[in-house]
């Protein structure tokens, strides 16, 4: 579809929309659905206090739990899908808000469950959940169960829950901060198009920009604001902080960092290999830093001039269809079953194509239960990123087809660990794909370009980030206040390990660290770095592999929650608590480096 005008979704043709039908044939339906869901949730009620009286009805308990999570589940999806589709819509609007309403009475109804289950002796619990009658939920509870050493009195549970609210004040202030309150301030910047306003969201825009002068100034106005309220920032941050350290010192943990990793069994040794690999391999990023200076033309590398382009695009354009066909070659060593459901997934009503007004901008892949996995895309065809968009989307639907295919409801979703995986996995084989087929050495050269920055991006960037974050949480720990000067100390020392020699900051550089909204949610970024160095990892090893290789890739796929993440990527053939799955990155993406200075050198 090639338009000059963004249409209205009520004239998106119905093969260029998700066909949601496989969750509910109509608004009405849902609406019946909503309100049979409101009169049966006071039915879980019925079980408070009687849990650890029998094995029946801690049964019978969760299996009510389950039935009404289900259809919730369900009811919330489809009203979020109706919502990302048109935005502008009151009613899907209102839908979402109705959906979260029950979510909301629906852990009041059921906030008895997990403190009651915590009550019952381990040898008790244990020896039920081993009943043939328990086989679809023994792994649910043996997850809960694993939090029991840090789980407080019932009281206590309530103190924390409680404030909550207050918990999340840092990072809600920095947003309206950020993207409210600054956005009126920023000024504009004078382009070559004409006077554009610098927002939050432009400012990543701006430096992308070709224009040199467009990006420094963009850079230094966005920063200089930034210093002015560096110190009110710094404190929203210190207050995140605090919380962590608090939280985990109130639930009996070590550190904040072992915290954040318990639930899913991730060894801290995990995130520290992460920042000791990268950290002996950082003469290859170096090396890129010197041959973007010597590409670009410039005396010396400034900071904004890493985000833009190091090779000028070139002219790639692909129909939808042509982009499904490019998945489907390329995902081929994954065997017919995998593509041919994809692709006629993508061409049958699980993929939302085409940009229109009101809908959500960007991508992502909404798998639950009931229902399809959906995928929403705005597919531009002059835009070759968006065939890797497509099939990364693609492999978080298939993750979650097999991952529901494979088991019961109550194990059935996978973590943000290993999701990451399964995507960035299917980029790796479309690149590897349209490398070999390039038609010529510019191409070549703007492919590598463009993966070589994914690469530096998720692995490298995401791994700073992460050594910023431990840094910060052990300062605390350790009893020194966060203030804006021991960060801004931190965040530059990291800029110019990470960045080199070839770097030459500003006087306010560092302070890239008061913008980043991830920091708020500590100890997450690593998780897009382990992600990335698993999936090329796997991607060369079912490439270069057999049978066994691929049928070992499909027992991750079809995990679903049933493993802890660790357990599930080595059943697919990778070990993230080695180093040797991040060295493997590395060295690809070192190796990728060598390829694009030679073509470039000619």
């Amino acid at each position: 579809m090639k338009t000059t005008t963004i249409p209205e979704r009520k004239d998106v043709p119905t093969k260029d929309k998700w066909d949601l039908s496989s969750l509910y044939k109509s608004n009405q339906e849902w609406e019946n659905e909503l309100s049979s869901i409101k009169q049966s949730i006071d039915s879980v009620k019925q079980f408070k206090g009687q849990l650890a009286k029998s094995s029946d009805n801690l049964l019978k308990a969760v299996q009510t739990i389950e039935k009404l999570d289900l259809s919730i589940e369900t009811l919330y999806n489809y009203a979020s899908l109706m919502h990302s589709a048109d935005e502008n819509d009151p009613e899907s609007k209102e839908m979402v808000g109705k959906a979260m309403m029950v979510y909301t009475d629906f852990g009041e109804a059921t906030s008895y469950f997990e403190p009651e289950v915590m009550a019952i002796p381990d040898n008790t619990i244990n020896e039920w959940i081993e009943q043939d009658s328990f086989k679809d939920y023994k792994i649910f509870f043996k997850k809960l169960l694993h939090a029991k050493p840090h789980i407080l009195s019932e009281k206590e549970e309530k103190l924390l829950s409680l404030q909550n609210p207050c918990a999340q004040t840092p990072g809600d202030t920095f947003s309206v901060l950020e993207n409210v309150d600054l956005n009126g301030e920023l000024g504009t910047i004078q382009t070559p198009e004409g006077e554009q306003q610098l927002t939050a969201s432009t400012f990543v825009q701006f430096l992308h920009n070709k224009d040199r002068s467009v990006r420094e100034k963009a850079y230094k106005q966005y920063y200089k604001k930034f210093e002015n309220y560096q110190n009110t920032i710094a404190s929203l941050y210190a207050g995140s902080v605090n919380q962590d350290v608090f939280t985990a010192k109130a639930r009996g943990y070590k550190s904040s960092l072992e915290a954040a990793l318990y639930g899913n069994k991730v060894p801290e040794s995990v995130y520290l290999n992460l920042i000791e690999t990268v950290h002996k391999n950082l003469p290859a990023l170096h090396r890129y830093y010197s041959l973007r200076k010597k590409i670009m033309g410039v005396e010396s590398l400034k900071h904004y001039d890493v985000y833009v382009p190091l090779v000028k695009d070139i002219e790639m354009h692909h129909t939808y269809e042509e982009a499904v066909e490019i998945c489907r070659e390329a995902l081929a060593p994954l065997g017919k079953e995998y593509t041919d459901r994809l692709c006629n997934g993508l061409l049958n009503g699980w993929a939302d194509r085409y940009e229109n007004k009101g809908k959500r901008s960007g991508a992502f892949s909404s798998g639950t239960y009931k229902g399809e996995p959906y995928i929403l895309l705005n597919y531009k065809e002059e835009l070759i990123r968006d065939v890797f968009t497509m099939a990364h989307e693609g492999g978080h639907s298939m993750h979650s087809w097999y991952s529901v295919h494979n088991n019961p409801y109550m194990q059935y979703n996978y973590t943000i660990f290993e999701a990451e995986v399964a995507s960035t996995f299917n980029e790796e084989l479309v690149f590897e794909y349209l490398l070999k087929n390039a038609k010529d050495d510019k191409t070549k050269a703007y492919l590598l370009s463009m993966r070589v920055d994914d690469i530096l991006a998720t692995l490298h960037r995401q791994t700073m980030f992460a050594e910023f974050e431990l840094k910060t949480h052990q300062l605390v720990e350790s009893g020194t206040p966060l203030t804006a000067q021991n960060m801004r100390q931190i965040y530059r020392e990291l800029l110019q390990q990470y960045f080199g020699p070839e770097m030459q900051f500003e006087d306010n550089s560092e302070l890239e660290a008061f913008r980043i909204p991830h920091f708020y949610s500590a100890f997450y970024v690593y998780k897009y770095a382990t992600g990335i160095s698993a999936a090329l990892a796997l991607a060369h090893r079912v490439t270069n592999g057999g049978e066994k290789e691929r049928d070992d890739y499909f027992k991750f796929l079809k995990s679903g929650g049933s493993r802890y993440p660790i357990e599930s990527l080595r059943v697919a053939g990778v070990d993230m608590e080695s180093p040797e799955p991040v060295q493997a990155a590395l060295d690809e993406f070192a190796k990728m480096v060598d390829e694009l200075e030679n073509i470039l050198k000619k």
